[in-house]
């Protein structure tokens, strides 16, 4: 009698997923009866002539403590934890306003909304509105990209505008969950590099590419004033197991999106901007390859050797010398700009 192959073990993912959706559950429940109610969190989008990608999050945010000062907008001292302690409210039904017309849309398991609607607005910083079960319309910006436009920016953000020392787990979670957002510092000279950059080509869009959790997304809007980094779309992650993963991968996430820039502005080339701690320079070649005519340039921002050890170290960074694309490297804002300046992405 022939023998049997072994069965191959099937990944045990998938209870993963579930339970965290039940406990999600649970505590939308104990939420609600203490009467509190679902919001949405708008998170910046982009869009084209006819169209907008729309993004935020469905939570019920638990209330402050009275009495906190309020200083710039924004509390005083805003502990990393607070951005996960929401709950996040699964498939909730949430009305799109844009202009005189309205879209109902459902949100995913993890409350976040990441749809594309049609739409007819004009270039430039738009507002939509947004709704949850009958509660106060919340404004969303959306940035319509004119037909014209031929230029763009995708930049990472961890270790390339914000000094975050990703990945190594115990410092990735203290930078999350503990440190003050005011105590988080700007890689030198970036803000200046950007702002030049956008300012050489008005009217391109700016797209935040980050492997970081959309519960930092307000976090992250905020740095990114508060240094006068130029306003962009935030494209974020769920950090939660899927049905075959214990965690979303990042350089998928990232590759995939790279992809659909390309399928929605085929017209746009990219400058890439990103770091040699992560997995920036691999992502950046696979997408330079399949689509050179989509990219103008790509600058990588090369950690100090403290920040490489906090990072876990430095990728391996191919030799792009005869890459059909300029690429540059230095340590800062400021040297990424004169290597910017020399392949012609600025004038001198």
């Amino acid at each position: 009698m022939a023998s049997r192959a072994p069965r191959p073990d099937r990944p045990n993912i998938l209870w993963l997923a579930r339970w965290e959706y039940r406990f999600h559950a649970w505590r939308e429940r104990r939420a609600r009866a203490r009467g509190l109610t679902p919001t949405v969190t708008p998170f910046p989008g982009y869009g084209g002539e006819d169209w907008v990608r729309v993004l935020g999050r469905v939570l019920i945010v638990p209330p402050r403590a009275g009495g906190r000062a309020r200083r710039s907008g924004g509390w005083e001292s805003v502990r990393g934890w607070r951005s996960f302690v929401a709950v996040p409210v699964g498939y909730a039904q949430v009305t799109v306003r844009i202009g005189d017309r309205t879209h109902e849309v459902v949100a995913d398991r993890g409350g976040v909304i990441d749809t594309r609607l049609p739409a007819s607005l004009p270039a430039g910083w738009q507002n939509v509105e947004v709704t949850v079960e009958g509660g106060d319309p919340i404004p969303l910006r959306v940035f319509v990209v004119s037909a014209d436009t031929r230029f763009g920016v995708v930049s990472d953000v961890d270790d390339t505008v914000m000094v975050t020392a990703l990945p190594r787990p115990f410092v990735a979670a203290w930078n999350s969950f503990v440190l003050d957002e005011h105590a988080r510092q700007p890689v030198p000279g970036m803000a200046v590099m950007m702002e030049r950059v956008v300012r050489e080509h008005p009217g391109c869009p700016v797209i935040y590419l980050s492997t970081g959790a959309w519960n930092v997304a307000p976090t992250l809007n905020r740095f990114l004033r508060r240094h006068l980094f130029p306003p962009g779309s935030l494209l974020l992650t769920d950090w939660g197991p899927t049905h075959d993963r214990w965690f979303r991968s990042g350089m998928a996430h990232k590759l995939a999106n790279l992809r659909r820039l390309a399928e929605e502005f085929p017209d746009v080339r990219w400058l890439l901007v990103g770091d040699d701690g992560q997995h920036d320079d691999e992502i950046y070649t696979t997408f330079t390859d399949e689509h050179p005519a989509n990219v103008a340039a790509v600058a990588i921002r090369k950690l100090s050797p403290a920040e490489a050890v906090l990072a876990g170290g430095r990728t391996a960074v191919n030799d792009h010398a005869a890459a059909e694309v300029p690429w540059v490297s230095e340590s800062d804002g400021a040297g990424l700009l004169d290597r910017l300046r020399e392949v012609g992405i600025v004038s001198r």
